[in-house]
Order: structure tokens, then sequence, then C-alpha cells
């Protein structure tokens, strides 16, 4: 029995995070969030530990230094990685999700294999907005962000979109639940094809 890891990805303010936590909803504890490394400062109620590993930035350089991530990028002017630990002696009958930037789900994809103790397969959905206009709109709608932090993340987004076709599966936005419907079949697909309904 093969465990999973299923890497959701695309533009900041695309639902992302939106979809990962009504996988997880479902699907817990068949399928569990991998949480990842930043070196920003917590938003408003975000937790250490449950919605990301908080270092500061020495503390994230310091881990690069000590090999300990499979991938790390600078997103906006912080640190975000995903540490090796995480994806190592995994309970095989336990799949796991990443919401990540396009940058780490290349770099994962490339380098899981190399991970000893690892013994997950990969399988990568970038969701994609309608247009940059659409995506306009979700960021401001958001309210995280101030106007130049938007801009920023508009032009990011405008790279990112460029290199949908690497990713193994691609979802363009509708609705919230059209969305998601797609996305877990995705998921449930994913499962069915190697038989493994014990899974899901």
């Amino acid at each position: 029995m093969v465990g999973y890891l299923v890497l959701i990805s695309g533009p900041a303010g695309v639902g992302k995070t939106t979809i990962c936590d009504r996988l997880l909803n479902e699907f817990y504890p068949k399928l569990v969030r991998v949480v990842t490394a930043t070196s920003r400062k917590p938003r408003p109620g975000e937790k250490n530990g449950t919605d990301y590993l908080f270092f500061s930035k020495s503390e994230f350089i310091e881990k690069i230094k000590d090999q300990r991530f499979i991938e790390h990028e600078i997103i906006h002017g912080n640190y975000y990685g995903t540490l090796k630990q995480s994806l190592i002696n995994v309970d095989k009958e336990v799949n796991l999700l990443m919401n990540i930037d396009v940058n780490g789900a290349e770099s994962i994809q490339t380098r899981i294999s190399s991970i000893e103790n690892c013994n997950l397969k990969c399988r990568s959905i970038f969701i994609r907005p309608n247009s940059i206009e659409q995506l306009k709109q979700r960021l401001k709608h958001r309210g995280t962000d101030d106007s130049q932090e938007i801009e920023k993340r508009l032009e990011t987004a405008f790279e990112e979109i460029k290199v949908a076709d690497r990713f193994d599966v691609i979802i363009d936005t509708s609705t919230k639940e059209k969305d998601y419907s797609l996305v877990k079949a995705q998921y449930l697909n994913l499962n069915q094809k190697l038989g493994e309904e014990s899974l899901i």
C-alpha cells in the first residue's frame, strides 16, 4: 500500500486554503496536512505548529545550512519551506496534503525520491484563476494584504500561471463549490486507480 503526497498549488488568493481545509475535514484521519515552515510573522488567528512552523529569519537560515529542507523559497520577502522530517516514516495508510507555492511544488516533485525513508508518491494539482482581474478582486476581498502587497502577488501570479502545464492536473476556477468538487474527484480517483479504497 502506497501513501500519496497531494500538492495543491496556484497563485495567492485562488482558493487553495479553502479547498485544502475542506479536503482535510472530509477525509481526516486518512488525509493529513503537512505543516510547512515560514519566517513571516503569524497572521491573526494563526497558530505555530498548526498553520505553519514559525521560525525567525536567522533560525530558518540555520536550518537551510543544516540541509533540513527538501525545498525552500523566498516569497514576497519571507522564507517558506518544507522540512524533510515531515515527509519521512509516514504511515502507509495515510495520504499527505500540501498547500504550496509553485516553485516549492516543482522542487518537491523533483527531489522527493531522494529522501531516505520517504515512501510517498506525488500528485500535483494547479488551481488556475480565470483572469488576473478575477484574482485581484479575490485578494482585495480577502482583506489580508495592502494594495502594494496585492500588486506583488499579482506579478507573481502572472509568472506562476505560465508554468501551470508542469503540474499533473490543472483546474480552472469557477465557483468555490465546483472547484472543491473537481479537486475532491482527483483525490478519489487517485486512490481508486490503485484499488486502495481503504484510504478514502
